[in-house]
């Protein structure tokens, strides 16, 4: 019998056709600051993106695949890491899909992570390190460019000053490229960094619009 919500197991897999079910409800409400900060989670969609935050320690919650997917040894092999890791695999379809992603042509596979932040008072920079400050950034486009810049140049991290963008929102994942997993990100009010920088051993370069 399929239970009323639209959700049947498939061996360690829920199926999952309804756009009422709960478990589509939460996924769907990470669209918001509010719900991923309730939930402390977010979502990267892409088969290449799941893997990647998988082979560098994130803590997966859900995995969520295309019924197009189904014998994709690819997708059934990250489908088998994340139950490994405690976390659920929903097979759903494209409706699903395209509800969860608000994207009309969806990626085959979304996952949902952990949030994951470095502690402002845990970096020690040293020698040759590079870390890079920016305060009240707003737009999530930009945010994940920097990120994906930092990371590819081989720069530390990202300080995040001050009532900014959302490093975890929808759209500055799909502009970190991935990147978001690889590149620590560190969250300060203003006054935290202020601080912390006065035992800043190296330089601090300043840069303003004008």
């Amino acid at each position: 019998m399929v239970p009323h919500d639209g959700a049947r197991p498939v061996g360690q897999v829920k199926e999952v056709t309804s756009l009422a079910n709960p478990l589509v409800k939460d996924i769907k409400a990470l669209a918001l600051k509010k719900f991923r900060d309730q939930q402390n989670a977010f979502m990267a969609e892409g088969l290449k993106l799941v893997i990647d935050a998988l082979d560098l320690g994130w803590s997966i919650r859900t995995l969520v695949f295309a019924k197009a997917g189904r014998g994709n040894a690819a997708i059934e092999k990250v489908a088998a890491r994340t139950v490994a890791a405690g976390g659920t695999v929903l097979e759903v379809s494209e409706k699903v899909l395209a509800a969860i992603t608000r994207r009309e042509n969806p990626q085959m596979v979304v996952g949902v992570f952990v949030q994951q932040t470095l502690p402002l008072k845990d970096i020690r920079a040293t020698d040759g390190d590079v870390w890079v400050a920016l305060d009240r950034v707003r737009d999530p486009g930009n945010l994940g460019t920097v990120i994906r810049t930092v990371d590819a140049v081989g720069a530390k991290g990202v300080i995040l000053v001050g009532d900014t963008t959302d490093p975890f929102s929808l759209e500055t994942v799909r502009a970190s490229m991935g990147s978001i997993f690889a590149v620590p990100v560190a969250k300060a009010t203003e006054q935290a960094f202020l601080a912390w920088r006065r035992d800043f051993p190296g330089l601090v370069a300043g840069t303003h619009l004008k």
